[in-house]
């Protein structure tokens, strides 16, 4: 298993202090077992309760996480050298050939890493074979020619650090008073004296003298021709001096197609296949190059591993989540409709609070929590099940939740002083009161959204009710929901004054109250999964 590839801990959306830290402490106890690759994440806004707790105990949100889609960083991509492009033709074929991975181009990049091309073999064999129909040769750097040949510099001009000119080779065997002889020329030879003097007498730019001796002295008279020796035989030599060129000039003259790390697999295969390159190179997020992909590495991808905390619907977890590998489920509710192509590890228990199962697994495995998680374990209990007072909320929950704030040096009752009282009220804009802690359920073909907020003075929160309406409905149109209801969950009332938008008529009848000006009061109702949604199932299923 790759000990890099993170595991992302993620509640549901619009997440409540119970999934927030919940996915806090799996990801601590998990990394404390040995395991570090797990990470808390969240997939919305904190709510204000929740930063007043995470601000209380010293503590910061997870980051947050929009998809788990696979991407191109999620491949087992090809990491070959990523060539400059002053790297001549010679020796990025030697790359080429050194690569046991045959992988079919290479990446070429300027000096900041920034992609200039993609050259393959095939693209320097086309150059070889142009360059052997045309033999003049341009700004060719001296040092890239004498590097190449494993040359010797004699004579010259010591300033020259191009050359161009017809590339000619004369043998000693030919006529030396045949050979046409230029300024604008580079010269291969041989051991020739007589060309090599008339050579120098032309002033021919350069003169290669291959595989041969080579008496120094020859070199006092050549002030105006530069004199390379070099242990190769005239051809070798001839085709070394081509591919001295730098690599640049030999990328083919093609719209390049690149992807970056974050790219997503579905939007890569599309444009794959629109596309007839091998091999295409992967940018970062500062657009230097780190690696290429081809057609292959499509075919069995590397899914980002989840595990779900206090959830265990596809409406309300991250987007892209079937294209996640899901390793684990920590839940209290109702089991819906997340599937998994192999057996994972689940744990479903029906407490409270997902974080009073959290906090069980610490004990069982024998690490106790640093003060500051602790007390985080302590608030998520004490929320979820509203001062225990919620019909979910067992012995167990209150067990866990003395032993959590007994680490932590923190009284249960402080805690629910701080999470009950009218903060939420301080939140001007009632949507994003709404949508705090809202979820979303599929019943029987109806679409329900459900938002609840709990409070030690549900009057206050009463006088904005008309804004409250305004915004449900918005939500209910903008989202196409059925049915669209607001808890404001009183703690001292142990009650819950209900909004309605839409469905008035089924409000009454599943729970037998009058409702005026779109407002009931449900006495007794605290929990949203096991007071309202199963009310309304019953009456719809």
């Amino acid at each position: 298993m790759d000990v890099q590839k993170p595991v992302y801990v993620t509640g549901h959306k619009n997440p409540d202090t119970d999934s927030i830290i919940s996915a806090i402490a799996y990801a601590a106890l998990m990394n404390a077992l040995g395991d570090r690759r797990y990470i808390a994440a969240r997939l919305g806004t904190v709510s204000d309760e929740t930063t007043a707790i995470l601000e209380r105990f010293g503590v910061p949100a997870p980051q947050r996480i929009y998809n788990v889609r696979t991407q191109v960083r999620d491949l087992n991509f090809d990491r070959p050298p990523v060539l400059s492009r002053a790297v001549t033709v010679h020796r990025a074929w030697e790359a080429m050939l050194s690569d046991t991975r045959e992988i079919p181009a290479l990446p070429v990049a300027d000096d900041e890493g920034g992609l200039r091309g993609m050259v393959s073999a095939g693209d320097i064999a086309a150059f070889d074979l142009a360059s052997s129909e045309n033999m003049q040769l341009k700004d060719i750097p001296l040092f890239n020619i004498v590097s190449n040949l494993d040359g010797q510099l004699w004579g010259g001009n010591s300033a020259l650090t191009a050359l161009s000119g017809e590339l000619k080779i004369a043998l000693p065997e030919a006529d030396p008073e045949r050979v046409q002889l230029r300024r604008d020329m580079i010269l291969v030879t041989g051991s020739d004296p007589a060309i090599l003097r008339r050579a120098i007498e032309a002033k021919v730019a350069c003169v290669v003298v291959s595989n041969a001796p080579f008496d120094p002295s020859v070199a006092e008279s050549a002030d105006d021709t530069l004199l390379i020796t070099t242990p190769f035989d005239a051809y070798r030599a001839a085709r070394l001096i081509i591919q001295s060129v730098p690599v640049e000039r030999a990328l083919p003259d093609k719209d390049k197609v690149a992807f970056h790390l974050d790219d997503y697999l579905d939007d890569v295969r599309d444009q794959t296949l629109k596309s007839r390159f091998r091999s295409y190179p992967i940018l970062d997020e500062n657009d230097r190059v780190v690696g290429t992909l081809s057609r292959f590495h499509l075919l069995r991808p590397n899914r980002k591993q989840v595990v779900l905390v206090d959830h265990n619907e596809l409406s309300q977890s991250v987007d892209g989540l079937n294209e996640a590998e899901i390793l684990a489920i920590i839940d209290h509710h109702r089991l819906a409709d997340v599937q998994t192509g192999a057996p994972i590890y689940v744990r479903n228990e029906p407490v409270g609070a997902t974080c009073t199962i959290v906090a069980s697994m610490f004990q069982e495995r024998g690490v106790m929590p640093n003060p500051q998680l602790a007390g985080l374990l302590a608030a998520g209990i004490v929320s979820d099940t509203i001062y225990f007072k919620s019909p979910t909320a067992t012995p167990r929950d209150r067990l866990m939740a003395e032993r959590m704030a007994a680490i932590a040096n923190v009284t249960l009752a402080d805690l629910g002083r701080a999470i009950f009282s009218p903060s939420a009220s301080r939140e001007t804009d009632p949507e994003k009161l709404l949508l705090s802690d809202f979820k979303h359920f599929e019943i029987e073909g109806h679409k329900l959204g459900i938002g609840q907020i709990s409070c030690i003075d549900s009057a206050e929160l009463l006088e904005r009710r008309d804004a409250f309406l305004e915004a449900m409905e918005r939500v209910r149109a903008a989202r196409s929901f059925d049915m669209l209801l607001l808890m404001l969950t009183d703690v001292l009332k142990e009650g819950t004054v209900l909004l309605c938008c839409g469905g008035t008529d089924t409000v009454e009848e599943a729970f037998n109250v009058k409702v005026v000006d779109n407002t009931a009061f449900l006495p007794g109702v605290l929990s949203r999964k096991k007071q309202i949604v199963p009310a309304l199932s019953v009456l719809w299923g």
